[in-house]
């Protein structure tokens, strides 16, 4: 039987490395930067809603918001890094972990809910960084392909991990 002390740090550690894998995964997998202002595009949000799909959600939410805050201070956008802990964890309260499955109904529609406040959140704080609404329309397409194909990325990698059935064999051997 499981104590609850250890599953505490059972999500304490799987916190960790998912905001490790997040932070890396933006800054050096798949980071292509946009225009002269420091932004980039990436698919490291796939890596927040795996955590998501994982973690209880306070463990999930910290996971995104270290992870993504540190990858902007990593990559020079440390501008970013404050919206981005904001946006980040409320992309992760779309999803859920109380399935057996990684893949399943809430966690398909939470993939647009969380590319819809992704791409709403990073809309205002661009309008708010640059003082006007018009010039944060120019970014709007790099955050939904962003969105697009990070929710593309979680879908394969949910496949694969449901096939392989480690969301149970983690819960097992922990």
């Amino acid at each position: 039987m499981r104590s609850e002390q250890h599953e505490k740090q059972r999500n304490l550690v799987m916190s960790a490395m998912f905001a490790a894998i997040i932070a890396l995964t933006i800054v050096y997998l798949f980071h292509i930067p946009l225009g002269t202002g420091g932004g980039y595009l990436h698919f490291g949000d796939a890596f927040i809603y795996l955590a998501a799909s994982f973690l209880p959600a306070p463990y999930a939410c910290a996971a995104a918001a270290l992870g993504g805050g540190l990858a902007d201070v990593m990559s020079g956008a440390a501008i970013w890094a404050i919206p981005t802990m904001i946006i980040k964890p409320l992309t992760a309260l779309c999803f859920t972990n109380r399935q057996e499955h990684l893949l399943n109904r809430r966690n398909i529609v939470a993939i647009f809910g969380a590319g819809c406040i992704s791409v709403a959140g990073y809309y205002v704080a661009e309008s708010i960084i640059v003082g006007s609404w018009a010039a944060a329309l120019a970014t709007v397409w790099g955050n939904t392909i962003q969105a697009v194909g990070s929710g593309i990325l979680f879908l394969v990698m949910a496949t694969a991990i449901d096939k392989l059935g480690l969301k149970n064999k983690i819960y097992k051997i922990s």
